[in-house]
């Protein structure tokens, strides 16, 4: 999945305060939130309003900055704020057509937080909701100026943000059969990548009969691993699978990805070959040195993926 997330208010537009502060936490929780849903294989934006000096020009900010970009889904954290407790006044999710997401959403952090879940509500007034044009929802973690929840909030921060993240990345009528992903890509595999050891495998195919139409005839001299047999001629892609989205029979089988260029228009089908590259890359693919080549780019340049080849 592509999901655009971005913190409530801004820099110099600032939203509510308490016990916390609403900017400073909102933006802790979208970066957090942002690298687990890498790890877990979407490709996700996270954007702070650093600029705006007006309500109006924030709210403006924002909204046009997530229909600027290709997703699939845009998700907005605030913090909520009504008067000085003791207690606890618990965590809601915003929406106007994603109600099953935001249900669970408010749960999950809920659960999560050990905060009290005061649900999904329909919100048809709000500018976010209202002005992207992508499914979205709100999330409203906790109140800053509840004693409980701050509480709660800074014991549990990780297990809300995961919960988060397990959940905002399935909105209503999203085809989790298709992957499609961008990003920057880099190359491996082959003779010649000496970022894998010589005797190095690959993630799912464990012998050159798996997928024969990969791999070079012979071994290359002085290896033993598969990912350095791979011919690099041929083209092949690494991505961060989901394998219970995705099984490993699925991508060792007769199934192709579309990898296309934005840079130069080219596109050409390849075969699933190995899992990566790690999240610390900054890289949503590896592909064949050939298929590089064949595609017009270098390193760090943008593809776009769909898996499998030929989905709408």
């Amino acid at each position: 999945m592509r999901i655009v997330i971005s913190s409530g208010h801004g820099k110099y537009v600032r939203g509510a305060s308490g016990l916390i502060d609403e900017v400073d936490e909102a933006r802790k929780v979208v970066h957090e939130i942002r690298e687990r849903l890498i790890i877990a294989g979407h490709d996700c934006i996270e954007f702070h309003d650093d600029t705006s000096t007006t309500q109006s020009e924030n709210l403006n900010t924002i909204v046009n900055y997530h229909n600027s970009q290709d997703r699939d889904f845009d998700v907005s954290v605030h913090f909520n704020a009504y008067m000085y407790t003791e207690g606890a006044r618990g965590t809601e999710v915003l929406y106007i057509t994603q109600e099953t997401v935001a249900e669970k959403v408010a749960a999950a952090i809920a659960e999560a937080g050990g905060l009290i879940n005061r649900g999904a509500k329909k919100r048809s007034d709000l500018y976010f909701l209202n002005g992207t044009d992508e499914p979205a929802i709100l999330i409203e973690v906790c109140f800053v100026d509840a004693t409980v929840d701050v509480q709660q909030y800074q014991i549990y921060f990780e297990e809300i943000c995961q919960a988060i993240a397990d959940c905002a990345s399935a909105p209503e009528d999203y085809d989790d059969s298709v992957l499609r992903c961008h990003g920057k890509v880099s190359w491996f595999g082959g003779p010649e990548d000496m970022g894998v050891t010589p005797s190095e495998g690959l993630a799912f195919l464990y012998e050159v009969d798996d997928k024969p139409e990969v791999f070079l005839d012979e071994q290359p001299k002085g290896t033993t691993g598969l990912a350095r047999r791979l011919d690099p001629d041929t083209y092949y892609v690494a991505l961060r699978w989901d394998y219970d989205q995705f099984p490993k029979e699925m991508l060792a089988g007769d199934r192709m990805a579309l990898i296309r260029a934005p840079k130069t228009g080219r596109e050409f089908r390849a075969h699933p070959a190995d899992w990566g590259p790690h999240v610390d890359t900054g890289r949503v693919a590896d592909i064949s040195l050939g298929l590089m080549e064949a595609l017009g780019i270098d390193t760090d340049d943008e593809v776009e993926i769909t898996y499998p080849a030929g989905s709408k």
